[in-house]
C-alpha cells in the first residue's frame, strides 16, 4: 500500500505500516472501529474517498484479515466489511495516535473523547511496565533485539548497545 516494502528493516512498525500506513487506512479503521461504519457507502459517504480507492483499501484488510467480507444482500449482491479480532486490536494505537494529534494538532481542545461505555470514564493509551507500573520518562525506555531479530543483526545491536553502555 505504501509503494515501499520494508522487508529489510526487521521492524513490526514498517511492517504495520505496510497494511495500515496509508491516511485513508487509518480512517477507515478509525470508522469501523468507533462509528460503527461497516458497509462500503458507509465509509464512501462519511470520508468522501474515491470509490476504487476505497474498494482497494477494503480488499487489502480482507486480504490482511483485518477485516471479514459478510453478504449481507443477495439481490443485490452486497457486502459490509465487519473488524476481526486482529482489526480490533488496533484501537490502542488509534486512541494512543489520537492522543498525540490532541496534545499537539488540536489547538481548540480535542475533537473527539473516547469514554467508558460501562462508565464514562475516559479511556487513554499509556506506556507501563509489566513490573513497575506507568511509565513516565519515556527517554527511560530502550530498544532491544527481540527473539524476530535475525542473528547477525541481534550481534549488530547488541556490540551497539554495548558500546553505549561503556
Amino acid at each position: 500500500m505504501l509503494g515501499k516494502t520494508y522487508d529489510a528493516e526487521v521492524c513490526s512498525i514498517a511492517r504495520a505500516l505496510e497494511v495500515v500506513g496509508e491516511r485513508w487506512s487509518v480512517l477507515i479503521v478509525r470508522n469501523a472501529l468507533f462509528a460503527g461504519s461497516t458497509r462500503f457507502a458507509d465509509f464512501q459517504r462519511s470520508l468522501g474517498i474515491a470509490t476504487n480507492v476505497l474498494a482497494s483499501r477494503l480488499d487489502g484488510f480482507v486480504e490482511a484479515g483485518i477485516m471479514r467480507r459478510h453478504r449481507y444482500s443477495e439481490q443485490p449482491e452486497q457486502y459490509e466489511y465487519l473488524l476481526t479480532d486482529k482489526g480490533r486490536d488496533l484501537a490502542p494505537a488509534l486512541i494512543a495516535l489520537t492522543e498525540w494529534g490532541d496534545r499537539w494538532s488540536a489547538p481548540d481542545g480535542p475533537p473527539i473523547l473516547y469514554r467508558h461505555s460501562a462508565c464514562g470514564s475516559a479511556v487513554h493509551h499509556d506506556v507501563t511496565c509489566s513490573t513497575c507500573g506507568p511509565v513516565d520518562d519515556l527517554s527511560a525506555i530502550d530498544a532491544l533485539p527481540g527473539p524476530g531479530m535475525p542473528a547477525e543483526r541481534r550481534e549488530r545491536m547488541e556490540r551497539r548497545i554495548a558500546e553505549q553502555a561503556r
